[in-house]
């Protein structure tokens, strides 16, 4: 089983400039997460783009969705930014249901080493080979349907709309 790693920015490969005090983009960071976790899995990265997601417009959101449409592997990972997640989670499955979809991300920039995007990699990859066909969002170790779950502004993590 291939897996399709799909890379678009987000703050999973922000790094931090120290002359100017601000976060870029210069690569993705996912081939070095994949040796340091030893991963085994035959992965397929591409890099769509990297961006913040805040940025992002239909123009992102399409290629996105072609990328995952054209693409033969039928599970994909997507690293994202955080704060439209789900909106795009929501545009992929409008237009793909044929296909298991993991959207994930990071609070804190892995290049930071202590970053949350280790952990939120590590279980889209595992989701992605276990679930159903759809669209999903993977964060803090859980995973949430496209259509139930939000960012907590508050707390800083994600949870279903929809708690019951």
């Amino acid at each position: 089983m291939t897996i399709r790693v799909f890379a678009t920015g987000g703050t999973f490969d922000k790094e931090y400039d120290y002359i100017h005090g601000t976060l870029f983009f210069k690569t993705t960071q996912l081939p070095s997460m994949f040796r340091q976790g030893r991963s085994t899995l035959d992965i397929k990265l591409r890099t769509l783009m990297m961006m913040d997601s805040l940025d992002f417009t239909e123009k992102e959101r399409a290629l996105i969705a072609k990328s995952c449409a054209e693409c033969v592997e039928d599970k994909i990972v997507i690293t994202h930014g955080t704060d439209t997640m789900a909106q795009t989670a929501a545009y992929l499955a409008e237009r793909i249901q044929d296909k298991t979809i993991v959207l994930t991300g990071a609070m804190i920039p892995y290049s930071f080493g202590s970053s949350d995007g280790f952990f939120n990699l590590g279980s889209a990859m595992a989701f992605v080979q276990t679930l159903p066909k759809g669209v999903y969002v993977c964060m803090n170790g859980r995973y949430f349907n496209w259509d139930n779950v939000r960012k907590n502004r508050t707390t800083g993590v994600f949870e279903e709309l929809n708690l019951s």
